[in-house]
């Protein structure tokens, strides 16, 4: 798998399903500005999913110009029990790095599921994604987009709401599009 067909239907997924469907209010301004670093790991292993992770984190310390950064891992951590896991090595990175307060890591897999759901909850695509990865965020700018956004506390059930109304069959079709469209 090419890291330039991996980041192109990363991008389809974010313009068309993130975007388009306005999942997160905050990331059309983002993509506009093209200040989202799309950026492919070849990790097969832990540890090193963990030094590219850190590598990352330090780019995004130095670059000011780069919002948010999405580390997609599509050789690794395909199983969302064990992604899940990882993300408390991820969070135990921040705080070794002294980052914690600083960046917070979101979750995307394929597979994901939050917890008291079923498996195939449509509620799920908010966080189903063409591979699995970490979106870091800088802490500050969800700070401000939350005090410039009246009612973000809302986005979260607003969201179920709309993923409710289009369904599971629309929301499965709108993923594969992103895996398989050959625009990009």
């Amino acid at each position: 798998m090419l890291p330039h067909t991996v980041i192109s239907a990363t991008r389809r997924w974010v313009e068309t399903v993130v975007v388009e469907l306005n999942l997160c209010p905050f990331a059309r301004r983002e993509l506009q500005r093209d200040s989202v670093r799309f950026s492919v790991t070849a990790a097969v292993t832990t540890e090193r999913l963990l030094m590219d992770l850190q590598t990352e984190l330090v780019l995004l310390s130095k670059d000011e110009e780069i919002e948010t950064s999405l580390l997609i891992h599509p050789k690794f951590l395909q199983d969302f029990d064990d992604y899940n896991q990882f993300l408390h090595d991820s969070d135990e990175l921040l705080l070794d790095m002294d980052l914690d307060g600083i960046f917070q890591i979101a979750s995307f897999h394929p597979d994901y599921q939050f917890a008291g759901t079923e498996q195939d909850a449509v509620e799920n695509f908010s966080n189903k994604s063409p591979y699995p990865m970490l979106h870091l965020i800088r802490e500050s700018s969800v700070e401000r987009a939350i005090a410039s956004n009246p009612g973000s506390d809302q986005i979260p059930q607003r969201n179920i709401e709309l993923l409710q109304g289009l369904g599971l069959v629309k929301m499965r079709a709108l993923l594969q599009y992103c895996l398989v469209n050959e625009e990009c």
